[in-house]
């Protein structure tokens, strides 16, 4: 069923109770040709474009949860393109572009808002910093805007210009970045698939990868094994393990990052800000509360909760930034496995066993991605080959030395 004013209306009529489910909730089959372990985001946008834009149809999903119970659902809805280096600014800006139409594409609500993402700076060196990234960022296409002090107070008044540690020098602006709803992304990704004859299979958690002669064979689950030609693994914090059913140990380490929404508010922030005189980035939702986060524990973990001194640590942030968050309270908070690489830039590759893909290592930038790293693994997939905009996220590359760390922290994952 396509979702519009005029199906709307017809389901009025009969009192809402003619509506189809999403999607199926198929029976394994004995053999796919491509087998996604991961529901996300990741995942099931690969299937999405595998089926949309290869023609493939005998496609599974394999997810050990529900559809969209991990990082998708979990994280702080932030979409952007303003990188600076090479291998992440056209693939981050084709995600960008992506997003634009996404609703239409797959023919569901995202709540898609471009409301303009701003990085703060409060030091001469850091707004150099963010000149050089906006010029960078305009090379390639995207926009960007330096602000000023004066700029940047006569769209959030209530800032802390003042503030003798951390006085705000300016800002550097993306308009076309913003929010979008996380858990849509992937319920929107998962009807899209479907209704393209791909099958997703939840509650169905892979336990061991079988290979013959160097060549992926299947999969083995807790519902029986499941025979497959080509394997792509989109398992976000939990690629270690299941890469190591492969026997392969990847470049990445398992972090927890919490995230935070505090009670409903008027509206008062009208786009996306970050702190940054420390880590701290807040929006506000379509129902008022706030949407805020900060860095990772710092300590490796599978867990999907943190700890009190980082919860401490980034409400610390945003009252420096924002003293009257201190009045507010605090309704919730969850954790997501991040899967953090050693440059800080994700992996989307093929490996050394024959038809055996790798999406991974996307640290604190897998959400905005979402749509280029399906349509990028999926071409992978199909093509056996990368395409140009994922050339450079070579699993390799940790030993050739092609780095693409973004933020200059060297092998330090946590630091990413």
């Amino acid at each position: 069923m396509k979702y519009s004013i005029f199906s709307l209306l017809k389901n009025t009529l009969s009192g809402h109770k003619d509506w189809t489910p999403a999607w199926r909730e198929p029976e394994p089959k004995p053999e796919y040709d491509i087998v996604i372990v991961g529901g996300g985001g990741h995942g099931l946008a690969t299937a999405y474009y595998l089926a949309k834009e290869h023609g493939l149809k005998n496609i599974a999903v394999l997810e050990k949860g529900w559809l969209g119970s991990g990082n998708i659902g979990r994280n702080t809805t932030i979409i952007r393109s303003n990188y600076m280096l090479p291998g992440n600014n056209p693939f981050y800006e084709w995600s960008m572009k992506l997003w634009e139409n996404l609703e239409q594409d797959f023919n569901f609500n995202a709540m898609v808002s471009q409301r303009g993402v701003l990085n703060l700076c409060h030091t001469d060196a850091q707004r150099d910093a963010y000149a050089r990234r906006g010029n960078a960022m305009r090379i390639d296409g995207v926009d960007a805007e330096l602000l000023d002090a004066h700029d940047v107070k006569r769209m959030y008044p209530f800032f802390d210009y003042a503030n003798a540690r951390f006085p705000i020098k300016g800002g550097l602006l993306q308009r076309r970045g913003g929010t979008v709803r996380h858990d849509a992304v992937a319920w929107g990704y998962a009807r899209g698939a479907d209704s393209r004859g791909v099958d997703i299979i939840q509650r169905c958690e892979v336990t061991g990868i079988r290979t013959e002669n160097g060549k992926v064979v299947g999969v083995d689950t807790n519902r029986g094994f499941i025979k497959c030609k080509k394997l792509g693994l989109a398992a976000a914090g939990n690629s270690s393990e299941v890469a190591a059913m492969a026997g392969m140990k990847l470049p990445i380490e398992s972090h927890v990052l919490q995230a935070f929404v505090s009670e409903g508010l008027k509206p008062f922030i009208d786009g996306v800000v970050t702190f940054g005189a420390g880590h701290f980035y807040v929006s506000q939702s379509d129902k008022g509360g706030l949407v805020f986060g900060g860095d990772i524990d710092g300590y490796n973990s599978y867990a999907r909760r943190g700890n009190l001194p980082m919860v401490e640590h980034v409400i610390e942030a945003g009252v420096a930034m924002i003293p009257s968050l201190a009045r507010v309270r605090v309704l919730r908070s969850w954790g997501g496995i991040m899967d953090m690489s050693m440059d800080g830039s994700p992996i989307i590759d093929k490996t050394h066993i024959d038809g055996l893909y790798l999406n991974a290592g996307w640290c604190y930038g897998g959400f905005k991605a979402t749509p280029a790293s399906g349509w990028c693994f999926a071409h992978t997939i199909a093509r056996n080959e990368p395409h140009k905009l994922n050339a450079a996220y070579r699993l390799d590359r940790f030993r050739t030395g092609h780095m693409i760390d973004e933020k200059g922290q060297g092998a330090t994952p946590n630091l990413h």
